[in-house]
């Protein structure tokens, strides 16, 4: 998944839970998209991952009272704030408030951007990071685990 992709999660997901489009005008939401610039298939990926998320209940994502997002607020520790970026870590608690990242998930980008070994971490490393996380995540949709392979020698 690219980070075209999740600016489409985050741009769906916000209209969405803003209330200003629901499911039943996918097609006039898929055309706003189209309009802005992205690609078809770049929207279906979108929805796709999305539609795999859900399962079979998208509604429960969209309840704003009955959500099940955690309320707890994320605080970088004092060396994290030295490498992470405000613009970064900013973009990845909307990312999480959109319910697109889980709690785990923030804190495996939080671990994968201390480990790039660059002197700060800017919003759009964080977006490939956030890219490769979800496309481990829908990997794992489809039952394709990284190391399936190489399992054996793992047990032996």
């Amino acid at each position: 998944m690219n980070e075209r992709v999740v600016e489409i999660l985050m741009f769906i997901m916000s209209q969405l839970r803003g209330g200003k489009k629901d499911f039943d005008n996918l097609d006039l939401l898929s055309q706003d998209l189209l309009n802005r610039g992205y690609s078809q298939n770049e929207i279906s990926s979108a929805f796709s991952w999305l539609f795999e998320r859900a399962d079979h209940d998208i509604e429960e994502i969209l309840r704003d009272g009955d959500s099940d997002i955690s309320q707890s607020f994320r605080v970088l520790h004092e060396l994290e704030e030295m490498i992470i970026s405000a613009d970064a870590f900013g973009y990845l608690l909307q990312i999480k408030q959109l319910e697109i990242l889980s709690d785990f998930d923030v804190e495996l980008a939080i671990e994968k951007a201390m480990m790039l070994g660059v002197s700060r971490v800017h919003i759009e490393d964080m977006k490939s990071i956030v890219a490769a996380i979800l496309t481990t995540r829908s990997s794992h949709f489809h039952g394709n685990f990284p190391f399936d392979n190489d399992m054996d020698a793992m047990i032996h």
